[in-house]
């Protein structure tokens, strides 16, 4: 069996879809880890980028399924999981090699695979949407770093945009070293590694940042957590159905959690 191996980019998957139509080989392992382990029978082929096949691939797809499963095609890609690409190419076949809609056969282990990632990933962009907590900075900027489960910033930054459209911010993704800077026109991405940001930045303490913040910063987080303090009803607290609605690996982004 053919074992393809990308580049990780969304290109890269589609190319491996076109390809695998070219030399018939539409039961192709693929993965985006150079060090994969291959069965003893498999053939290891790297397929490297191509525009025009990826764009051949998606104007295909874009003409046999709906703008819905196009989303959650996308959706799917960024989890950044083996498993999610495998089943992205495993659509992507089934969708070509049939000639009726079949975007909505949820009988077919790709098109259900698809919808139970897709529905992961617009969980974590909720959540990130709900819990990401900015600091403003001495030059007006507002800052946050966090580490989210799947590739989401592509996905949340119309939110903020649309949410604070009189102040520059920056969100910034520790795991994947890139970030969503927005400059009261439009949202940019900006790769640079953390400590670049600033030199006194502590990686891995999305909300403990040491550089230096506005003078009112500290004023306002004491505010926030007074306030959370003063209508939080202490005898009616249940930890249970609170970390049930937020998990405790996003109470990293919230003041009221912090000392």
């Amino acid at each position: 069996m053919a074992c393809y191996c990308f580049d990780g980019s969304m290109t890269g998957l589609l190319s491996c879809v076109f390809r695998a139509f070219e030399f018939k080989e539409l039961n192709a392992r693929i993965t985006a880890n150079p060090q994969a382990q291959n069965g003893l029978f498999d053939e290891f082929i790297y397929v490297s980028s191509n525009d025009e096949h990826g764009q051949r691939v998606w104007q295909g797809l874009k003409q046999k399924v709906s703008s819905s499963s196009l989303r959650t095609f996308y959706y799917t890609f960024l989890s950044e999981q083996e498993a999610a690409f495998q089943i992205l190419f495993d659509f992507a076949v089934y969708v070509f090699k049939n000639q009726r809609p079949v975007d909505k056969d949820y009988g077919h282990h790709a098109v259900i695979g698809m919808s139970q990632w897709a529905k992961q990933v617009g969980r974590e962009k909720h959540r990130m949407e709900a819990f990401v907590r900015f600091k403003k900075a001495k030059d007006g900027l507002f800052l946050s770093l966090v580490k989210p489960d799947f590739n989401v910033l592509p996905i949340i930054s119309r939110h903020f945009q649309e949410r604070y459209q009189d102040q520059s911010w920056l969100i910034y993704d520790e795991l994947r070293n890139y970030g969503i800077y927005y400059d009261l026109e439009q949202v940019h991405q900006v790769e640079m590694n953390a400590e670049a940001i600033d030199p006194q930045i502590q990686i891995g303490h999305s909300q403990s940042f040491s550089i230096e913040l506005d003078d009112d910063e500290w004023l306002y987080d004491q505010l926030w957590k007074d306030y959370f303090n003063s209508v939080n009803i202490q005898t009616r607290n249940n930890m249970k159905l609170h970390i049930q609605y937020v998990p405790k690996r996003y109470w990293r982004y919230m003041n009221e959690k912090t000392l």
